[in-house]
């Protein structure tokens, strides 16, 4: 009896032992949807999966399938049922369409999102610091008061201040109600102009120059997926533009106290490995930009005659 009983110990122990060694080679499957192939998106993509690698998600260790929907709506429907299909451990969404069709989609996976201003609003969750959908990320929530204050402190002589954005997205049309409420109380005049595709961003821009002396523009997929078409114009109106994003500078803008993509990339990738490790999403509050910074473009700066100490006097407003 005692040599049966050691024998079946032993084999216990060997299965024990083979489940352990299994569990960790398990290769993690994390689906990614992305809205639209855009800079600011894809900087966030980047981030986050720079942020999984020094993390030590490498290799077979993990396998990751990236879809984007280039910006179509039904694309987003199948390409979230099939992230269901594939029972990742964690999905990624970026952007607040992509958030909205994988959680409508899949209730199931645990899901971090980012370069999502409101996810409130959006339905993504209905209470920020415990999370109740199996959801949570970093918004792309800027100071947009600061940001009007910003470009009202660049540019002091302008009188108009245009706004440039897509209807459609949620996360603008909360920064333009706010962005309205500001300039307003400057004692400044507001015109708007939607973009429904990229491709009604030039003459929406061409229309702004012409009744504006200034133009913002929120972090809008919309607006960013065009930017090289708004610098354009821009440069050739004369009419200066501030982007809530700092990654579009470079294309359009002349200075901005933003956030940066990559690092929005990066801080939600902290938060996916925490929840790969075994948090409970309900356990994470929903995070803002750890830190902005402030953004310049030299040859715009020189077009409409700022200097480096004016920039960085004018970024004192924003928070």
């Amino acid at each position: 009896m005692s040599t049966l009983l050691i024998a079946t110990a032993a084999v216990l122990s060997l299965a024990a032992c083979g489940k352990k060694t299994a569990a960790k080679s398990d290769t993690v499957k994390v689906g990614i949807l992305q809205l639209i192939d855009q800079s600011a998106l894809k900087d966030a993509k980047n981030g986050f999966m720079s942020e999984l690698k020094a993390e030590g998600y490498t290799g077979k260790k993990i396998k990751i399938d990236f879809l984007n929907a280039n910006g179509d709506q039904s694309n987003l429907k199948s390409m979230s049922d099939r992230l269901k299909s594939d029972k990742n451990d964690l999905n990624l969404a970026i952007a607040t369409p992509a958030a909205q069709a994988l959680q409508n989609a899949d209730k199931d996976t645990p899901m971090v999102f980012t370069a999502i201003t409101d996810p409130k609003s959006a339905g993504l969750t209905s209470n920020v610091t415990k999370p109740d959908k199996n959801a949570t990320g970093v918004t792309d929530m800027v100071d947009v008061k600061g940001q009007i204050d910003f470009t009202h402190k660049l540019f002091p002589k302008a009188k108009t201040i245009g706004l440039l954005y897509n209807a459609a997205e949620a996360n603008s049309v909360f920064q333009i109600k706010i962005a309205k409420a500001e300039i307003k109380k400057l004692g400044l005049k507001v015109v708007e102009k939607t973009a429904a595709t990229t491709n009604d961003v030039q003459q929406a821009t061409e229309a702004l120059a012409a009744k504006s002396d200034a133009i913002y523009i929120p972090t809008d997929n919309t607006a960013a997926a065009a930017m090289a078409t708004v610098g354009k114009v821009s440069e050739k109106t004369k009419t200066p533009v501030v982007n809530a994003d700092a990654t579009m500078i470079k294309l359009a803008g002349v200075a901005t106290v933003g956030i940066n993509y990559h690092d929005l990339g990066k801080q939600t990738a902290k938060m996916a490995v925490k929840i790969l490790k075994g948090k409970k999403v309900s356990s994470m509050a929903i995070e803002k930009p750890a830190k902005t910074r402030l953004v310049t473009d030299a040859s715009r700066m020189k077009l409409f005659g700022l200097t480096q100490a004016q920039v960085e006097a004018a970024a004192k407003a924003v928070q």
